[in-house]
């Protein structure tokens, strides 16, 4: 973000009463907070997709293999 872009939404919190500039901080906190954790999600993902495409690849050669077998979700 621009710095001009962080001056103009300081100066517009700034524009309201004290109440109202403490709901928008703790907004604002939160708001990052889970933009940060979606950031984290994604490296993590990005990271481990080499992985999941060959577990992926692995189940389908099993299951053309005649090697898998259906979950029976009454036995877990």
């Amino acid at each position: 973000m621009s710095s001009t872009a962080v001056m103009t939404m300081i100066k517009m919190v700034e524009s309201l009463p004290d109440a109202a500039q403490e709901q928008v901080v703790e907004h604002l906190r939160e708001y990052i907070a889970t933009l940060q954790d979606d950031l984290q999600w994604e490296a993590a993902f990005k990271k481990t997709q080499p992985q999941l495409i060959a577990a992926a690849r692995r189940a389908r050669q099993e299951i053309a293999a005649g090697k898998a077998i259906p979950l029976d979700c009454n036995q877990l």
